[in-house]
């Protein structure tokens, strides 16, 4: 019965038009994270054959220049969440992702361990981020996507982003990270108390001239004024389990 179910994942290859399909690692997720985010690391360790076997599919179709936008950007954000679940159940147990690597950021931290073949690139986490996302993508919604595998961080979302629902995707990760009351405290406007995520990535919520403000109140339910008292809330690095 094991070997069945996974050669029924390893059946989800390419679909027919050419590009990676997240089938396994939509499956993985449907199955092991909650609706708000919090994951069972040791279901996952469970069926790691098919993680792996996601992640080899992933390794061996790097997005060719063909692929539509959002059939790229789907194909990082489930690149950089499923490999840093890896990279977590390979440690695991473990309080934090930080406890993984050093201090000194894009040197020696946990973002920066090179485990990660897709072609004939050898990269990190953070390369994922800042070169494949962030340097090619601008849209700020990614920063709700991507997940570190930490309490504050938005919610490893349960089921894997496709370029056929990437917007609406997109849009809802965003509104719930900003509904979420430990990782963003709107309850009073006028001294909004924010994720980090705000002022650590503040430029790239200012697109077209908007402001960082300006982009919460395009997605919150709560509107903040643009004179609002702003605070950061503390960023919880452990483990989201």
């Amino acid at each position: 019965m094991k070997l069945l179910a996974f050669l029924l994942f390893g059946a989800f290859t390419l679909n027919l038009s050419g590009q990676v399909s997240h089938k396994q690692w939509d499956q993985l997720v449907k199955k092991h994270v909650s609706e708000i985010g919090n994951v069972n690391y040791k279901g996952i360790i469970q069926d790691k054959e098919h993680l792996t076997s996601y992640l080899t599919l992933l390794s061996n179709n790097p997005p060719k220049s063909s692929w539509t936008k959002d059939e790229t950007l789907a194909y990082w954000i489930n690149a950089y969440n499923a490999f840093t679940v890896q990279l977590i159940i390979k440690h695991y147990p473990v309080e934090s992702i930080k406890d993984l690597g050093g201090s000194i950021y894009k040197v020696n931290t946990s973002w920066d361990i090179k485990f990660i073949k897709i072609g004939y690139e050898e990269l990190d986490l953070n390369n994922i981020e800042h070169q494949k996302i962030r340097g090619q993508f601008k849209e700020p919604r990614i920063h709700f996507a991507v997940n570190c595998a930490s309490v504050s961080c938005p919610r490893l979302r349960f089921e894997a982003y496709t370029a056929e629902k990437l917007d609406a995707q997109l849009t809802d990760q965003t509104k719930y990270f900003l509904s979420f009351k430990i990782k963003n405290d709107l309850s009073d406007p006028s001294q909004p108390k924010l994720s980090k995520l705000f002022s650590w990535y503040s430029g790239d919520f200012k697109l077209e001239g908007q402001t960082v403000i300006d982009f919460i109140n395009k997605y919150a339910s709560v509107k903040i004024p643009e004179n609002a008292n702003v605070d950061y809330l503390d960023y919880n690095w452990n483990l989201n389990e």
